[in-house]
């Protein structure tokens, strides 16, 4: 039924968020949801990640790897960890409710699986800012970013694809500080929405990890490191407040305020928005249809009717 469903989603949403997981599951558990007709928010992913501590620290962002989490006592022991924050009468699907099935499960190393009280963070994976920039969300792995850059405002450089700001990171033209905006990778702006593993990877290689902030309307891989803003919504090419972004607008993204801001007034951004192009990829065939039809990444960037 739907409400054991609903359950069973935020149940692996709460998972993700006490290992420190990828936002990509911001991505692929609401699509999933959505198709069975629940409705699964960002704001979902960030009121469980605020309910719930990081307690394995896996790579890349943590020590240990999923052979480690595995000899701990993998997803039951986990499951067991996290049973005072879960419904602990849902069933599973061969019928057992969590504590029948957990009851005989052992937590191998409390170093890997921490105790409730004792956790890597008191948050768990996900942060979801909202602002000018993002009326509907955009998404953060917490587990990623160094306390100095919770809070960061800058400068603005504006790239129309991940291959110009490569180009531009790798030929030393960003600077400590700056705000790299990456935008027009969303779903209908990619056409698809990959990753921006390239960009994320750039910045940490030219040392600007820990200095200079990535926002973008794409995704990023669950190797993402340092203050990168992903899942941008509405994206640039629907129209979005990041397509009228211009170099060196002011950007604030304040991370524990869940806020990202672009220091421009209405009566500017009215004009940019009256005054700009938004570019359109040439794509035909199955890629045409799915530019038409796909939807925001705030609701799973699902095929919507026509």
């Amino acid at each position: 039924d739907p409400e054991h469903r609903a359950d069973s989603e935020r149940l692996a949403v709460r998972l993700c968020a006490a290992i420190g997981g990828s936002t990509n599951a911001l991505l692929h558990l609401p699509a999933m949801a959505g198709e069975m007709g629940i409705e699964l928010t960002p704001d979902d992913f960030d009121r469980i990640s605020r309910e719930t501590p990081h307690i394995a620290s896996i790579k890349p962002s943590g020590p240990y790897t999923l052979a480690d989490l595995d000899r701990a006592g993998g997803v039951p022991a986990l499951t067991k960890r996290l049973l005072p924050l879960l419904s602990a009468g849902e069933r599973n699907l061969v019928g057992q409710t969590l504590a029948e099935a957990t009851a005989r499960v052992e937590i191998r190393d409390e170093d890997v699986i921490r105790p409730l009280e004792n956790p890597v963070h008191a948050h768990g994976s996900y942060a979801v800012l909202k602002g000018n920039l993002a009326p509907e969300g955009a998404a953060v792995k917490l587990s990623g970013v160094a306390p100095e850059m919770m809070e960061h405002s800058g400068p603005a450089r504006v790239f129309d694809s991940e291959e110009e700001a490569d180009e531009a990171i790798y030929s030393g033209l960003i600077n400590p500080g700056d705000v790299v905006v990456l935008r027009y990778e969303g779903p209908k702006g990619g056409p698809g929405m990959r990753e921006m593993l390239g960009a994320t990877a750039a910045l940490m290689g030219m040392g600007l990890g820990n200095s200079t902030a990535l926002i973008t309307d794409g995704r990023f891989s669950g190797a993402t490191r340092g203050p990168c803003v992903g899942h941008i919504a509405p994206e640039a090419a629907a129209g979005g407040p990041l397509a009228y972004v211009q170099d060196g607008d002011i950007i604030e993204i304040d991370i524990p305020a869940r806020r990202l801001e672009l220091k421009v007034d209405d009566e500017e951004m009215s004009r940019r928005r009256r005054s700009t192009v938004i570019p359109q990829k040439k794509v035909g065939g199955a890629l045409k249809r799915y530019v038409r039809l796909v939807g925001s990444v705030a609701r799973g960037a699902r095929l919507e009717e026509d």
